[in-house]
């Protein structure tokens, strides 16, 4: 069954947990108030949703088996992102598995295509695409009982899919080098590790003897696929690690020198500088603050789809 919904967030922990298809760690990098929308629409084939965020960030993201993606920024002059080490821009369409992803919004197989990364469609048909996730994504912002229509849905995923694999065939590709491609396991082993321990401080020897990695290598796929090395990456997830769980404790039954020696922060007073220059505040006005502040809005309950059509911005 058809349905919508629009999220808005101040807290970057509460938004990873209802991104759908996928596993994501958020972790903001510049200092400022987190805020994000994300407007998601579930039709019969076809699942997409549109993401509005203010601050400069590095997510991990890790595809659920069984669904398929694309993403693409869904405005002419945004800022390059990075995904795999590749850096992607304003009217390319990122592709994890072309063959997979044309089949699963299709229903059709296209012989004689191969693995694309990075998928060029003509300023014409991004355009076109561009214009129709932006009506749908406005529709269930503001009308959405309009998604309730039957007719509706099929005509707007009808035309959504013939728009998508118009992209994705007559794109120009481009493919991970083997360079590319031996860090982006490296960094997928990295953060397969962090995931299996997402409570706990770890230190950068113990990571790389379990992956089997040389720090110099690590440092260098770490650059190229986070944009920072590993040792940076690590002490952003752990200060991300101290402010989720100072927003959920109890004032009255811990304290925040507990919490930040908890996650292998031992000098207090750089820790505490650190903290405020990230997220604004010190550490005891998070600690103090009631956890009910993050806020969560929807306008309508979700089901799931199956399948999905997905933008990143």
């Amino acid at each position: 069954m058809p349905w919508s919904r629009v999220l808005i967030f101040d807290d970057p922990y509460c938004c990873q947990m209802a991104v759908q298809a996928a596993e994501v760690e958020i972790y903001p990098t510049t200092r400022g108030k987190f805020h994000s929308e994300i407007t998601q629409i579930g039709l019969n084939r076809v699942w997409m949703q549109r993401f509005h965020q203010q601050l400069a960030q590095v997510n991990s993201v890790a595809i659920k088996p069984g669904r398929k993606v694309i993403g693409f920024l869904t405005k002419e002059h945004q800022p390059m992102l990075q995904h795999c080490g590749m850096d992607v821009s304003a009217g390319e369409i990122i592709v994890n598995d072309f063959d997979a992803a044309a089949k699963a919004i299709s229903g059709y197989e296209f012989p004689g295509t191969a693995l694309k990364h990075l998928v060029r469609p003509s300023p014409e048909l991004m355009s076109r695409l561009l214009e129709l996730h932006k009506m749908v994504s406005q529709i269930a912002e503001t009308t959405p009982h309009i998604l309730e229509l039957p007719e509706v849905i099929e005509a707007l995923e009808q035309h959504l899919i013939h728009i998508m694999i118009r992209c994705l065939t007559d794109g120009l590709p481009s493919r991970m080098t083997l360079g590319n491609q031996r860090h982006d396991t490296i960094v997928a082993k990295f953060e397969e590790y962090l995931e299996a321990n997402p409570n706990t401080p770890l230190y950068l020897p113990e990571i790389c003897a379990a992956i089997g990695a040389a720090e110099r290598t690590l440092r260098a796929a770490c650059e190229q696929h986070l944009g920072m090395g590993p040792i940076r990456y690590l002490a952003l997830r752990r200060m991300h690690l101290v402010r989720r769980a100072l927003s959920r404790a109890a004032p009255s039954t811990t304290t925040v020198t507990r919490i930040a020696t908890d996650y292998g922060f031992w000098e207090l007073g750089r820790f505490s500088v650190t903290y405020r220059a990230l997220f604004g505040e010190t550490p005891s006005a998070t600690l103090q603050r009631p956890s009910d502040d993050q806020r969560v809005f929807l306008n309508r309950p979700s089901s799931f789809a199956d399948n999905l059509f997905a933008k990143s911005s």
